[in-house]
């Protein structure tokens, strides 16, 4: 599998990355072992980037990342880096509270991260979403003490502006910048994408089939589980959803032409946008069975040239979606506000 830099000072992972949080949490029921399975799957096929959040399903991801790691052949294990998001507030009924930046938490939370993963150092470490009470200068400088002490390799974070970017970047060296971007969540274009080129720090892409809607499996008439986060997302309601939908029912005409699947196309189309923008771009893959895995995997082997990638746009143009990424009270957590 090809590889390349998260970002100038980033460590090198392979070309997609799997994130791991539907194994836990927000889609519904999971099959552990399948996930470990995946897991397992992902690192036989050279991916070496696992991401998770300590308040995914409360601790449970990464108890279950830190199972397949414990499980995996020593040579796969050792290859694997870990991305963890730190700072989201839950309580015992699994709702949400708020963001804790401050430094002494940081270290709080990466105590307990190193213990359920059962490593010895986290790869990349970031917050999940910035504290608005915490400026980003404290919260960074203590994950850059974390690093000084051994216990995280790099620096990341996670859906911020151009400005809490450049910001950041003036305290300690940013590996990485984990944020939407897919076919329907182009907002990082105009100014977040071009900031982080410019200052050599890597994207990770997450949501690149958009939690499902854009991979040309997701039905019109699907009946989705109460505990199903998509089931509050706007572009998942009503008229958004169908609209959304006839949006893939163009994209998959140009994935036949192509002989590749809609889900191949869209995350190719992502990892076309990283020598285009100048920015070294990861897509997270939330694959969470084997054969999904392996579709992705796919995408590595689709070529797309100029005349596929004007087809791909005008088939689904910047501002086509119906809906916004997350409910608006989500929203307002948002320092990036793409």
């Amino acid at each position: 599998m090809r590889t390349l830099k998260l970002g100038t000072t980033g460590p090198t992972t392979s070309a997609l990355g799997l994130g791991c949080m539907g194994m836990s949490a927000l889609y519904g029921e999971a099959d552990r072992a399948e996930s470990v399975a995946t897991i397992h799957a992902a690192l036989e096929a050279g991916v070496t980037l696992l991401d998770t959040g300590d308040f995914y399903a409360m601790g449970h991801n990464e108890l279950l990342i830190g199972e397949a790691l414990r499980t995996a052949p020593a040579a796969h294990r050792e290859q694997a880096l870990t991305s963890v998001k730190f700072g989201a507030l839950r309580d015992p009924d699994g709702g949400w509270s708020g963001y804790d930046g401050r430094p002494a938490a940081v270290k709080n939370f990466a105590a307990y991260s190193l213990q359920r993963l059962g490593v010895d150092h986290i790869d990349v470490y970031r917050i999940a979403r910035l504290d608005p009470d915490v400026p980003v200068e404290e919260t960074v400088g203590a994950i850059a003490d974390l690093v000084e002490k051994g216990h995280v390799r790099h620096i990341g974070l996670s859906e911020v502006s151009a400005e809490s970017l450049r910001r950041a970047a003036a305290v300690a060296p940013i590996s990485d910048l984990q944020i939407e971007y897919s076919l329907i969540s182009r907002g990082i274009e105009a100014e977040i994408l071009p900031t982080a080129a410019e200052l050599g720090i890597g994207v990770t892409a997450y949501g690149v089939l958009s939690r499902g809607l854009i991979s040309g499996h997701f039905e019109r008439d699907r009946q989705l589980a109460a505990n199903d986060f998509r089931g509050m997302s706007p572009r998942f309601q009503g008229d958004n959803l169908q609209r959304n939908l006839d949006l893939v029912d163009a994209l998959r005409k140009i994935a036949e032409s192509k002989g590749v699947s809609v889900a191949q196309t869209a995350i190719a189309w992502v990892l076309a946008q990283g020598p285009k923008s100048g920015a070294a771009i990861v897509p997270l893959v939330g694959a969470r069975r084997r054969d999904r895995l392996t579709e992705a995997l796919g995408a590595l082997d689709v070529t797309l040239d100029d005349a596929d990638l004007a087809a791909i746009e005008r088939a689904v143009p910047t501002d086509a979606v119906a809906g916004a990424r997350y409910p608006e009270s989500q929203m307002a957590h948002l320092d990036s506000e793409h």
